[in-house]
């Protein structure tokens, strides 16, 4: 057909005619060239606590400025973010921020980094990339919340701005990601060593939902890939469900579901493990070495600090991040 285009972004690589749009909902083929609908249109943008994100071991107690726009490439049945992740662009609340906007209000709420979260920025690519260049030259650092959905190319590229990443692993089968997230697992596992290769500093997150990919067997499964590829001081986040999207029927995440999931992968040997969305759950950072708290929290509020560039103020250990 004339005119079709394809989009190399992702693994799903759309063939799209004139007009169509991709399955993500923000790229269109408009006259015979690929165009993103999204460009300096975030539909948030505000600081947060790096925390939130969540970034335990990057810049802790800092503010980040976020932005996202509308769409994903992936469709999670359990999408806690699916009322901008699942719209379309023109359906959305749209700003007008351009790349050297963002940097300007980073700036100006004294945020030391820009995240590009909430959705899924690998969608909002090109948007993502200029940002991550302008802020990078402003000597800010550029933090990606993503489900690492994407071609090895386009992600080699964006690492060259990027300086950390909280990757959404949402599972440990090929199953679970094919009929829950209309994704695969080997994408996002090559795209974890790729970051890795291009040291980009991780956290990842694991989203339990009771019954679908809670098994302990496979949670071990993944905490030994983990260590084995990425490494034994890679921070994880295993952090509870909420009923949302396609999922309403679904209950909670139950606090010992998620204290089991802990267990399991500080037995594996996962230095830095966390429970996230359950108040009053322990998330302090300790010295794998001596085991003193070197971090303390409460929700996204650090009240107390023990790292003297980046080691242990008791032993000296070396303690994984990127620090102030």
């Amino acid at each position: 057909m004339s005119g079709v285009v394809r989009c190399k972004l992702c693994p799903k690589e759309c063939e799209l005619a004139p007009g169509q749009r991709g399955d993500c909902r923000a790229r269109v083929n408009l006259d015979g060239k690929l165009v993103t609908l999204v460009y300096g249109k975030p539909c948030a943008a505000r600081p947060d606590p790096v925390e939130k994100k969540p970034m335990f071991h990057f810049l802790p107690g800092t503010r980040i400025f976020s932005i996202a726009t509308a769409g994903c490439n992936l469709h999670c049945k359990f999408c806690q973010n699916w009322d901008i992740s699942q719209k379309n662009p023109e359906d959305a609340r749209n700003i007008d921020m351009p790349p050297q906007k963002v940097v300007q209000a980073a700036r100006g709420y004294s945020c030391l980094s820009v995240a590009y979260t909430y959705s899924e920025p690998l969608t909002f690519y090109e948007y993502t990339r200029d940002t991550c260049v302008l802020a990078k030259k402003a000597g800010l650092k550029n933090v990606i919340v993503t489900a690492g959905y994407i071609n090895e190319e386009p992600l080699r590229e964006l690492c060259e701005s990027v300086d950390g990443a909280n990757v959404d692993l949402k599972a440990f089968t090929e199953e679970y990601y094919r009929d829950m997230c209309d994704g695969d697992l080997a994408t996002v596992l090559r795209s974890l060593r790729i970051m890795r290769e291009e040291g980009v500093f991780i956290e990842i997150t694991n989203l339990v939902l009771p019954g679908h990919n809670d098994d302990p067997t496979l949670i071990k499964e993944m905490c030994e890939w983990i260590k084995d590829n990425l490494g034994a001081r890679t921070p994880i986040h295993f952090s509870r469900f909420h009923p949302q999207y396609r999922m309403m029927h679904l209950y909670p995440t139950p606090a010992k579901t998620l204290q089991t999931a802990r267990d399991v992968a500080k037995e594996t040997g996962l230095h830095h493990v966390y429970v996230g969305n359950v108040p009053g759950v322990d998330e302090d950072t300790y010295c794998p070495r001596c085991g003193k708290t070197v971090i303390s929290r409460i929700g996204y509020r650090v009240t107390s600090y023990k790292l003297d560039d980046g080691r242990c103020s008791y032993c000296g250990t070396p303690i994984a991040g990127v620090w102030k």
